[in-house]
């Protein structure tokens, strides 16, 4: 990660900081975007603001607990906010999520909230999904069957960490890392056809979930909302 990348980063996760109140339940994403969000709550914590948080990943209660941070794990009704990074962001601000291997747990979080702000640096923005690998979340038991059911949509695919050591999420399952060939020409389809399948936990596909995208280039963050018809291109 380049300097510039991480003050671009830095300047999204700030923007986005200016979105929280005092007595709000904010949920806390996990990657190195979102870390900065933390980071910025800390201090806004440590100055006298009253927040919960509800992480995303254990790394995220972490750094959060460290930061004095007040921690829900149950929820009674929804969360106020809750920012998160993505990998990738189209023009119709549908995300891949979870190449840090925290997808399942940042779409709970998500679905829960009643806004759902994203922070990204414009490296993340593509013309179409697919670029990199789709994180698929399956369970372990007999997880090379479930494989050959989502290689039977026409994808490429290989299990994070290798299968001596795979990679295990939070949730104790593994995750496959798909590669699909042309891009993902309707994100919301795919994502029902790979939940259709026995075996897949959760994806990384978040079709119609982000409320505000924040984009920090060298002019500086700018905030577009799929609810006003915005799109980033």
């Amino acid at each position: 990660m380049t300097l510039l990348t991480d003050e671009l980063k830095q300047a999204a996760a700030y923007k986005a900081l200016e979105l929280v109140q005092d007595g709000m339940l904010v949920g806390l994403g996990s990657g190195s975007t979102a870390r900065f969000f933390t980071e910025g709550l800390g201090r806004l914590v440590a100055e006298g603001m009253k927040v919960r948080a509800v992480p995303t990943s254990r790394a995220t209660a972490e750094l959060a607990a460290e930061l004095g941070i007040q921690i829900v794990t149950e929820l009674i009704g929804p969360i106020d906010l809750a920012v998160d990074g993505a990998d990738e962001v189209d023009p119709a601000l549908n995300l891949i999520k979870g190449r840090g291997g925290a997808l399942f747990r940042e779409k709970l979080v998500a679905t829960a909230s009643k806004r759902f702000v994203v922070v990204v640096d414009e490296s993340k923005l593509v013309k179409q999904l697919g670029v990199g690998v789709l994180p698929v979340e399956v369970l372990p038991f007999l997880w090379r069957s479930t494989a050959e059911r989502v290689a039977g949509l026409g994808v490429s695919l290989v299990i994070r960490g290798g299968e001596e050591t795979p990679y295990i999420t939070d949730n104790g399952n593994v995750v496959l890392d798909l590669t699909i060939d042309g891009g993902i020409k309707n994100p919301g389809e795919f994502g029902l056809e790979l939940k259709e399948i026995t075996g897949v936990v959760e994806h990384g596909l978040f079709v119609g979930m982000a409320d505000t995208v924040i984009v920090a280039g060298p002019e500086g963050p700018k905030a577009v909302g799929r609810l006003s018809g915005g799109a980033v291109a």
